[in-house]
């Protein structure tokens, strides 16, 4: 298979960018916690019980399926986890479609996955139904309106576990109340270039949100790229918690445009340099490793968004951030890799994608870098 056709099939909508503030604001995501009210929570629930929530749920989305006028959702697809190998559970978690959790659990599993994959449900992870929404840009609002929605329909065909005044009930008992997780995760290298993020990060902790790297919680912040999310899911409405998150990413963009002007004002030599650098280096890298080349591929994606790079597509990062994972190299080579081949993958996939923009702007009369 051709990279550009691997990219077109691998590719995610949320991975493409076309959103607003896509410059900044990479994707928004609404996760519900929901469980069954009659079945344990799956950390005590026997094989038998998430089984049956397995079943139950694939009731819900035949339910769905059939009745499309009320949902819009596109077709639904439920994918058992026993049922799949080590390499395409290792890709779902590189997409960001289901957890480590869920991926190296051995007990019953699956995730229910729309035809784009803006709505991902994990089955029997911490709780039974984990409903998640993606959108590329700066989406909160139409991520919890979809997510919204699907609730609503889980609420009408089972008994979820509800109290009048904790709401509702969650295997983590830092999930109890609305059960909402909402999150942007943003690229953000101006603040880290000029060390603003530094005092912005503990100012963002004390609103009752939390700063995580790409892959969330445990993870670093690669990339120079941000996972910002509530904290508090109890005492507070849904539409306070995602107003709320909405307000700091609201300040945190104007932010970072600020301080890419004021570098652009102030250091453009050595910002270019440094642009030019990676960007060199990543047309050229024979072997790279995954955190030079997420790094690199930050400073190319901020030359893109400033106008100083032309030609090469502003999705490149969200894109490569995920193809170069090991999973999706190994998928793509269609064999196991070990570190080194990886590394020698990684670069020989970043040259190929660098260059299918290359060759499209020659064909449409060449832009001079």
């Amino acid at each position: 298979m051709s990279l550009e056709k691997f990219i077109n099939h691998a590719v995610s909508d949320w991975m493409k960018g076309e959103g607003p503030d896509s410059d900044i604001v990479i994707s928004s995501r609404i996760r519900l916690a929901r469980n069954e009210n009659a079945i344990p929570f799956p950390l005590v629930a026997t094989e038998e019980q998430l089984e049956q929530v397995i079943a139950d749920v694939s009731k819900v989305v035949q339910n769905v399926q059939q009745d499309q006028s009320d949902y819009s959702m596109g077709s639904l697809e439920l994918l058992r986890m026993d049922q799949l190998k080590g390499l395409e559970k290792r890709v779902l978690v590189e997409k960001h479609l289901i957890s480590p959790h869920l991926a190296e659990e051995s007990s019953p599993g699956a995730v229910v996955l729309s035809e784009n994959e803006s709505i991902s449900i994990m089955l029997n992870e911490e709780d039974h139904i984990r409903i998640q929404c993606l959108f590329p840009g700066f989406q909160l609002e139409r991520a919890w309106e979809q997510a919204n929605s699907i609730d609503d329909w889980f609420e009408i065909h089972l008994d979820v576990a509800f109290d009048e005044k904790r709401g509702y009930l969650t295997s983590c008992p830092t999930n109890v109340g609305t059960g909402l997780r909402a999150s942007v995760m943003m690229h953000l290298p101006a603040l880290v270039m000029t060390q603003q993020i530094n005092r912005m990060l503990p100012a963002i902790n004390q609103l009752g949100l939390v700063v995580r790297g790409i892959y969330g919680e445990g993870s670093d912040a690669l990339g120079n790229i941000f996972q910002i999310s509530n904290q508090i899911t109890l005492g507070r409405s849904e539409r306070e918690i995602i107003e709320d998150l909405g307000n700091v990413a609201k300040q945190l963009i104007e932010q970072e445009r600020q301080a890419r002007h004021s570098l652009l004002e102030s250091s453009r030599l050595r910002l270019e340099d440094r642009i030019y650098r990676s960007y060199g280096i990543l047309s050229n890298a024979r072997t790279i490793e995954s955190t030079e080349a997420t790094q690199r591929l930050s400073d190319v994606r901020l030359g893109i968004d400033m106008g100083l790079i032309k030609g090469t597509s502003g999705t490149i990062l969200n894109e490569l951030i995920v193809l170069t994972q090991p999973g999706f190299l190994q998928q793509y080579a269609g064999e196991m890799l070990s570190a080194e081949q990886r590394d020698e993958r990684r670069a020989k996939l970043i040259r190929e994608r660098l260059r299918l923009d290359e060759d499209k702007t020659n064909e449409g009369g060449g832009v001079e870098k």
